[in-house]
């Protein structure tokens, strides 16, 4: 067969129709060791529709035509409506609740968990209402007789991008607003005020970052007598009128472009109070804990993605008489780059596998709740980086627009800072900490996951004595990243023993922050990495 145009300028084809499953050795075996092996049939097929040349061209529309605000409604390019229905269709919403809102049992979590991360190598900016919508129900658990309302709209898998009342609807999409202009993350500053009026309230305020504004209801929080309290606001009111939601500008975003991100004002908006007033914090973190799983597992699919692109250029480009991949030093990264990616889908799956457990097993609730924020900092902060010297790898091609690695670094900080930024992290895990008994409990069980690993006892005592130290808090990040690092090591050591000892080697006993670090089993983690 003669050769391509751009085989003889020496330019690899492009990445397009690939089984981002069955190509994808760490995740197939990640999910297997959590419970989903059963599951295998049925993300191999998804692995290869989500993976045509098709739907790597809708991502790069739907993120080249942003949304736009047309008076009340979002317009979105046509792409942004075919991936929420594909995604819609798969269940990435709500294949982990029952339609009375209470958990499917295992492997519910890991399943969708797979699913979701190899959605994040295609198209995130629609995954914000996915998330959003999945996350509410367990705000709602708050207020039963509400979330039975809502839940047979919730669950169901078609796509209504109708603008109308959500009770007319065959299915609805759920957003979220909790921060103001003056506050921030600081909720408590919040002003927005909320007024009762029978069973129900009228709010008055703004918020400064509303994300998925063509949402069909919002969590939204304000300052009712009580203090301040999550509450239910859809964007029609019973009359079925339009609600006093009132959309002043869509953000113009660095990345993510894809999803809609607004301003709003609230101007006598009717309202229903989810949980106790003055609840409003631990009622909405209900929610933010599993959109915080969903920025992690995100991260980790937007690292695999831009792994992938490497690899696939790397094998293909000539480079001084040889492939770019076996030249010594470009080996070298790129096996440190699949090392950082195997560890980063590990953990992930373990603690969706915690989620999965939760329910019924109290020491695998706390294994969530604890380590939920340390593995969401440690991995949405290792993206950003972690594109970039993908990107590298493709030299200026990857800078360019041509190529998706461009978008993928534009998209790869914005997890860090959402539902909760580096330093919210570490302070939410310090919180979590203070219940020293399940803190002991989930340490003790990284001990033992880890006992064959050496460097895990000096590390898990040098946890142990920031946590008591004076100045605990300013050593919170410290912290944060060294339990995730530790809990990314026991997962790699359940599956790939030898791979756990590498990644300890390079990442707690004095390795290089930068990649590139020369590893003696570069080959095995390469092979098990390749996505061709």
């Amino acid at each position: 067969m003669p050769e391509t145009r751009d085989e003889m300028a020496n330019q690899p084809p492009p990445f397009v129709n690939v089984d981002l499953f069955g190509t994808d050795r760490p995740l197939r075996e990640a999910a297997a060791a959590n419970g989903a092996g059963g599951e295998a049939d049925a993300l191999a097929a998804f692995g290869r529709q989500w993976g045509r040349a098709e739907m790597f061209e809708l991502a790069a529309l739907a993120n080249k035509h942003p949304p736009r605000l047309h008076g009340e409604a979002v317009r979105f390019h046509p792409a942004y409506h075919r991936f929420m229905s594909e995604s819609t269709l798969a269940g990435l919403h709500c294949s982990t609740w029952n339609a009375d809102g209470s958990a499917v049992s295992a492997p519910a979590e890991v399943a969708r968990a797979a699913r979701f991360y190899i959605v994040a190598q295609v198209e995130n900016g629609h995954m914000c209402p996915i998330t959003m919508t999945r996350a509410s129900v367990a705000a709602l658990a708050a207020q039963p007789d509400l979330r039975s309302q809502l839940m047979p709209k919730i669950v169901s898998r078609d796509y209504d991008r109708t603008f109308r009342p959500w009770s007319h609807k065959a299915a609805m999409t759920l957003g979220m607003g909790m921060t103001e202009k003056q506050g921030g993350t600081d909720v408590r500053t919040n002003t927005t005020a909320a007024t009762r009026d029978g069973d129900a309230y009228r709010i008055d305020g703004h918020k400064w970052f509303m994300s998925a504004p063509m949402s069909d209801a919002f969590l939204v929080l304000a300052q009712a007598e009580g203090g301040l309290t999550c509450f239910f606001m859809p964007r029609f009111r019973p009359d079925g009128s339009v609600n006093g939601l009132h959309f002043e500008r869509l953000k113009d975003k660095l990345g993510n472009r894809s999803n809609a991100s607004s301003e709003v004002a609230f101007r006598d908006a009717f309202a229903l109070r989810v949980g106790e007033e003055g609840a409003g914090i631990r009622t909405i973190i209900q929610m933010v804990q599993l959109t915080r799983l969903d920025c992690a597992i995100s991260s980790a699919g937007i690292m695999r993605a831009a792994l992938s692109r490497a690899l696939h250029h790397a094998r293909r480009r000539i480079v001084f008489q040889k492939r770019l991949i076996d030249q010594p030093m470009m080996h070298a990264v790129l096996a440190d780059l699949a090392l950082e990616s195997e560890a980063a889908v590990a953990v992930i799956m373990r603690l969706c596998r915690s989620f999965d457990l939760a329910p019924s097993n109290p020491r695998e609730a706390a294994r969530a709740r604890i380590l939920t924020p340390a593995i969401k900092y440690w991995i949405c902060k290792t993206a950003p980086a972690f594109v970039y010297e993908a990107m590298e790898c493709l030299g200026g091609n990857g800078y360019v627009e041509d190529y998706a690695l461009a978008r993928l670094y534009r998209e790869a900080p914005v997890n860090a800072i959402w539902e909760g930024s580096g330093n919210v992290m570490a302070l939410d895990l310090l919180r979590s900490m203070r219940r020293v008994d399940e803190a002991r409990d989930v340490l003790a069980s990284l001990s033992e996951e880890t006992r064959d690993l050496p460097e895990m006892r000096s590390a898990l005592a040098q946890i142990e004595r920031l946590l008591v130290a004076t100045d605990v808090e300013a050593n919170g990040r410290r912290i944060t990243e060294m339990l995730a690092v530790v809990a990314a090591a026991a997962a790699l050591q359940a599956t790939v023993p030898d791979i756990a000892a590498a990644f300890v080697r390079m990442r707690l006993a004095g390795g290089t922050r930068l990649y590139g670090a020369s590893y003696p089993d570069a080959e095995r983690l390469l092979e098990r990495a390749s996505p061709a």
